[in-house]
This record gives structure tokens, sequence and C-alpha cells, in this order.
């Protein structure tokens, strides 16, 4: 399963054009997003949509590829990092400098909408709470790869086999 570079970076533009009103957007829950945005499109579909691997950490989902893509967009100067405050914590918040021309096909644009509106206005707090008890995230151990077969064992909560969508 090769990493698809191309789709990570137009999902990443994608996510901050749609959440550029959000104040709780920082790394935490942008790199929650791309989490749930992979593997519940890995639940319906079969398939990861970025290709992307993720490990299970302290603070919670670690993207492997995040750091060296977003530094690659800040340093073609299609992305800045600001650090902000929110609330008594530090937010790494990521602005674009281009307007995304992300071109996605309806299932998939599906799937990273729902997600977006389902997950993007919880802090990094609560995503991470809520990403605890999601069966992949839970079953792996810290430092290891979260592995995508396990969101067959989703119960209603998490799992989107039980959301009527208009393109399956």
């Amino acid at each position: 399963m090769k990493f698809d570079k191309d789709t990570y970076i137009k999902l990443i533009t994608y996510i901050l054009s749609k959440c550029y009103n959000k104040p709780n957007l920082g790394k935490t829950v942008l790199c929650t997003l791309l989490y749930f945005i992979d593997f519940n499109y890995y639940e319906l579909y079969g398939k990861l949509l970025t290709k992307e691997t993720y490990i299970k950490s302290r603070k919670g989902i670690k993207p492997q590829h995040f750091n060296d893509i977003t530094q690659e967009l800040i340093d073609k100067n299609q992305l800045f990092l600001r650090k902000e405050p929110y609330y008594n914590r530090i937010l790494h918040r990521y602005y674009l400098t281009i307007i995304p021309q992300a071109k996605f096909s309806e299932k998939e644009q599906e799937i990273i909408d729902l997600s977006i509106n389902n997950l993007s206005n919880h802090n990094a707090s609560s995503i991470a709470k809520y990403t605890r008890n999601d069966p992949p995230f839970n079953i792996a151990h810290l430092g290891e790869k979260i592995d995508c077969r396990y969101v067959f064992s989703r119960n209603n909560n998490y799992s989107m086999r039980k959301i009527k969508l208009k393109n399956k």
C-alpha cells in the first residue's frame, strides 16, 4: 500500500479550507480528522483514501507523513503555522495561503464532508477522548501502527455502515 501524497495534500488543504473559521482546529484535531476520514472510507469501501500510516501515541493519532507534508507546504508558501493561545493551551494552527483546488469523487466527498461535519467542532481534549473508544485506536498499543481492519469492530457510535449515504 503506497502512500498517496497528492490525495493527502488535497485532503489537508480541503479540511483547512472547510474549517478556516473554527478556532479549535489545531494539529491534534486536524490529525484526528485525517485518521477518521481514512478509516471511515476504509470501513465503507475497503481501502484507505490516502493510504497514510497512523500511529497510536500518548497525544492521540500521529500520521506518519504529516510533519513532512506540512513542512513541505510551508516551504512552498502554501501553508503557514502559527502558535496561538487557546484557553490554557497553545494551539498549533495551520493557515492556507492558497485557495485549494481539491477535487474528490462523489463518494470520497461525501465521507470527507460527513467526517468533518461530525468531528470538526471538537477541541483537542474532547476529540482525544472520543478517539480512545474507536476500536482500531483502542486495540493498538502505544507506538504501534493502527490497523484499519479493526473498523469492522466498531459499534454504532463510530460505525459508518449505519449511515445511509447517497453515493454508496
